[in-house]
């Protein structure tokens, strides 16, 4: 079996069940059975698998056949122009929540004290870590989650504190300059519209916020106003169709709010200011 040939066959297996980007998908997982990158499968066309390239490459396409994401399977997923760390304990990083990113370096730059509330992987709070050298910290309930997230923070020298609680219910009055949070907000009705790699694998404690899906964005909004100083940034990814309820969840403790749509115009990014008034 030549590396040309596995493609072609990967692709037609992948294409046959409807499995988006079905060649891409072919070359991602071909390379990481044979612990190459995507040019050498271009370089070398003709060159045979080995018998355990070719056991890995099967078993890895017929996980993706059965659903499980491809990121689950290389353990990789690239997030602000670093490779991360992923496992079925952590939900994979969009590229929508670099928006969170990229409104935090055009608003927040200066903030020194900076959480990332339900870190996850701990995409937002090593990246935002690594851009401004601020001091950082994120939170989660998972003792799993936390352990990826410090693995990648290690792995990508970033000096991140991680501590296992309840949003950041760890944190004193005052004590913190930059909150964001990609938190759940899925309601539990949706569940059954999800997509099956979705619904099936990415783990439902960082998906489901409740019946609504409003419940853990209400709880950080007012915990939020407890942590952050006067003239704090809170920066929170969005849900589907969810702004306007968020953004009224805002009172006159915050200032400034600043929406940013994502590639489709769909609102993604809601950042408001905390004022003196509390």
């Amino acid at each position: 079996m030549t590396v040309h040939t596995a493609l072609l066959q990967g692709t037609r297996l992948l294409e046959d069940a409807a499995i988006a980007v079905p060649r891409l998908t072919a070359e991602v997982l071909l390379c990481h059975a044979m612990r190459r990158e995507r040019p050498y499968l271009y370089a070398h066309p003709e060159q045979e698998l080995t018998q355990i390239e070719w056991i890995h490459y099967g078993r890895y396409l017929h996980e993706r056949l059965a659903g499980k994401p491809t990121q689950y399977i290389t353990k990789r997923q690239e997030f602000y122009g670093r490779e991360f760390r992923v496992t079925p304990d952590v939900l994979i990083p969009r590229p929508e929540t670099e928006h969170v990113v990229e409104a935090a370096l055009a608003i927040a730059r200066d903030a020194r004290r900076v959480l990332d509330v339900g870190c996850g992987s701990g995409a937002l709070a090593v990246t935002l870590q690594l851009e401004t050298g601020a001091r950082a910290w994120a939170t989660d309930v998972s003792l799993a989650a936390l352990r990826v997230a410090a693995d990648n923070a290690r792995r990508l020298g970033a000096v991140v504190e991680f501590l296992a609680c309840d949003l950041m219910s760890a944190f004193a009055d005052g004590s913190l300059d930059l909150v964001v949070s990609n938190p759940p907000y899925v309601p539990l009705t949706d569940e059954h519209g999800l997509q099956r790699e979705v619904r099936d694998y990415e783990p439902r404690v960082a998906l489901f916020a409740g019946p609504t899906g409003l419940e853990v964005y209400e709880r950080l909004v007012r915990d939020a106003g407890r942590v952050l100083r006067p003239g704090g940034w809170l920066i929170l990814e969005l849900g589907y169709n969810s702004y306007d309820r968020v953004r009224a969840m805002l009172g006159l403790a915050w200032g400034e709010a600043q929406v940013t749509p994502d590639l489709a115009g769909i609102p993604r990014v809601l950042a408001a200011r905390k004022t003196s008034r509390t």
